[in-house]
Parts: C-alpha cells; structure tokens; sequence
C-alpha cells in the first residue's frame, strides 16, 4: 500500500522535458536564495529603527517596483524573447543586491528596493512564457506546479538558513548570499538551456495577433479574476511583511523560529502540492472554484489569529494558510494563461503578476498603518473581511465563465 502511494507520488512528476527540469532547478537555487524578504520588515525596523510608517513606505516602493517590473518583464517578453529578459533579470538583481546592504537612509533605501524590484520581477512573466514554451499543453498546470513546488522547496530552507545567517553573520550576510544565488542560479540556465527560437510570423497571424491586442482590456472575468488573486496575495503576504514582527512582539520569536514556521509551509507543500494538482486536474475539477475555496481559507487563516493568547494557533494559522495557498495560487496563474490568445501570453501574466506586485503594496502599507493606528487584532480583522470579499468574486467568475462556455 505505501509502495503503491509512493509510486503514484513519483508519477505526478512524470513526462516533463528537460528545459522544465532545469528551470525548476534555477527557481530552486534562486528561491533558497531569496533570504532577505522573509526578513526584510525585521531588518528595517530593528536593525536601522525606522518606524512603522517608514517601513510601510519601503514596502509601498518594493511593490510598485516589482508591478513596473512585471510589466517590463511582460511587454518585453513578448517582443524581444523570454530567454533575454530571464538573464538580464536575475545577472543584474544579483549584483544590485551585494550593493543593497550598503544603502542605509530611508530615501536611499525606497530608490534601492523601487530599482532593484523592477530588474528582479522582470523575471516572473518572461518564466511563465517560457514555461508555455518549453512544456506541452497538457503538462503545463502541472509544470506551473513544478516551479512553484521549486520556490515553496526553496522558501522552506531559505528562511531557516536566513535566520542562522543572521545569528552567527548579521543582517549583511543575506543580502551576499541573495546576490550570489540570482548569480548562480542564471549561469546554469544560461549554459544548460538553448533559447527556443519562434518560427517567423505569417501575415495572417500578425493581423490576428493585432485583432487580439485589446483584448484584454475587454475581457470582463480575467479583470473580476485579478481582484480576487490580489486579494490572495495581500492576505498572503502578511506572512513576509506584519506576521515577522508579530511573532516578536506578541510571542517573542527568534529569527529561527520565525524562519521554521515558514519552513513548515514549504514542506507541506514540496510534499502535497503536486498530489494534489493532479487530482484537480485528472477530475476536471473547476480551476476558478478551486482558487475560490483557496481564498476563503486563507480568509480563515487570518481569523485565527484573532486568538493571541496561545502560540500554538501561529501552527495551526500556517497550516490553513498553506492549503489555501496550494490551491489558489497553481491554478490562477494556469487560469491567467488559460485566457491568454496566442502571441499575448507576456501582456497577460505581465498584468496577471502584477496583481500581485500590487497585492505587495497594499498587504505592508495597509496592514503597517492600521496596526500603527488599531492594533494587530483590527489587522487580522480586516484582513479576514476582505478574504471573504475574494471568494464571493471568485464564485462570479465561475458564473461568467459558465456563461461565457454557453454561448
């Protein structure tokens, strides 16, 4: 019986080319790198003292520069390749990040992280269209999953390494070993993957290409979709931007401990996430439903935190938020994809990413100020109320898709 489940695990993994391999091998190294922004608000407020508002305010530019990037990174990708954008993007993050530990000020600090997100978020879109290049149509929910199990793989040891790095190094420590995986990780795909040439467009598909360029502006449901993906992500992100701080000060967590709850998260999903996409995927299970449930749970997550007497609710919080993440997030960006017409793919998760650079903004800002202003409690309150805002628009998509496939 445990051979049987085992082997049924190992087949989830099956019939994916090398290029997807590789990638998700980059996405592994680049992600266990990517120690900083666990740490970040910590960082910001206990080792240079700025207050909450400074620190909402550095978020704010972290975000607006991972949106501009995103669009970048999208409209770029379309017209130059995926390939140039996904090089440049990490080579140059890389360097940017040794030079980051050096900027001190808070005007500094707000121009670094606007600079620094727009090159680094260049390379989100430009990965998404490759993994439509180098996966087969039927492989690439599943591939999409591959990636993410990758970053979930890399945010598991990433947190916990961040957090002995900073004990036995300090803070200047993560931002040397940020640097040097972004780095490492893009030289091996640089020398293990060819870039995927497109065959030269006929007239016709420029003119059908052109004929699909607005739309979509028009396309009603990806629009109601995108509310709902940014309200995951703003839920989402109180994980890296208000919960380091609380875990201090409500429960006086080490930097350790705060790295292991995120390592926790990592490992359910490198271990269910993809178990779990194949089952959606071989039941023809309704993608929008799936990240609709997805979003009320996180919803709930939030709720729970509510309860600030005992720590173990941080637990039982992190396993909520864990499944509700494996569920909203593979199949939003397969749904974003999925809307896509031939040729828009980078214009589509360009804006599709930068939901969430957005989501990035909105979680620190609001969550820094009405912490500042209310409290935690009124946070996780607010929080929870808008979760459910995100399911009700999840579950009319599914109405207007119904409707749409009806026609």
């Amino acid at each position: 019986m445990l051979k049987e489940g085992f082997q049924r695990y190992i087949n989830n993994f099956k019939g994916f080319s090398r290029e997807i391999w590789i990638l998700t091998l980059i996405t592994f190294i680049n992600r266990a790198g990517t120690m900083v922004l666990p740490f970040l608000s910590k960082y910001l407020k206990e080792d240079l003292y700025f207050s909450y508002s400074q620190v909402g305010w550095i978020m704010v530019w972290f975000g607006v520069g991972s949106m501009t990037g995103s669009w970048l990174g999208g409209k770029l990708s379309d017209k130059i390749g995926f390939y140039k954008i996904m090089i440049f993007s990490l080579l140059v993050s890389g360097m940017l990040f040794f030079g980051l530990q050096f900027v001190t000020s808070f005007e500094g600090l707000c121009v670094s992280m606007f600079a620094i997100m727009v090159v680094a978020d260049m390379f989100r879109p430009a990965m998404f269209v490759s993994l439509g290049a180098y996966a087969k149509p039927e492989n690439r929910t599943r591939a999409l999953t591959l990636v993410r199990l990758a970053i979930n793989l890399g945010f598991a040891t990433g947190p916990a390494l961040g957090g002995l790095i900073i004990m036995s190094m300090g803070y200047k420590g993560l931002f040397w070993a940020d640097g040097a995986t972004c780095i490492v990780a893009i030289l091996i795909f640089a020398l293990l993957v060819k870039e995927k040439k497109e065959k030269a467009k006929s007239k016709e598909e420029k003119q059908l290409l052109e004929s699909n360029r607005a739309s979509v502006f028009k396309d009603k449901p990806f629009w109601i979709f995108l509310v709902t993906c940014l309200i995951t992500g703003i839920l989402f992100f109180q994980l890296f931007t208000t919960m380091p701080l609380y875990y201090k000060e409500q429960f006086n967590l080490s930097e350790l401990q705060t790295g292991l709850l995120l390592t926790l998260n990592g490992l359910i999903i490198f271990f269910l996430e993809m178990p779990i996409v194949s089952y959606v995927e071989r039941n023809k299970l309704n993608k929008v439903k799936v990240v609709s449930i997805g979003c009320l749970l996180m919803a709930i997550s939030l709720l729970l935190m509510l309860i600030n007497m005992w720590v173990g609710i941080l637990v039982i919080m992190m396993l909520f938020m864990t499944f509700a993440e494996m569920l909203s997030f593979p199949f939003s960006n397969s749904f974003a994809l999925s809307r896509a017409p031939k040729g828009h793919e980078g214009r589509y998760m360009a804006i599709f990413t930068m939901s969430f650079s957005m989501a990035h903004i909105l979680s620190a800002k609001v969550g820094m100020e009405i912490i500042a202003a209310y409290g935690y409690q009124m946070n996780w309150a607010f929080m929870g109320l808008i979760g459910v805002i995100g399911t009700v628009l999840g579950f009319w998509v599914l109405r207007l898709v119904d409707e749409e496939q009806r026609r």
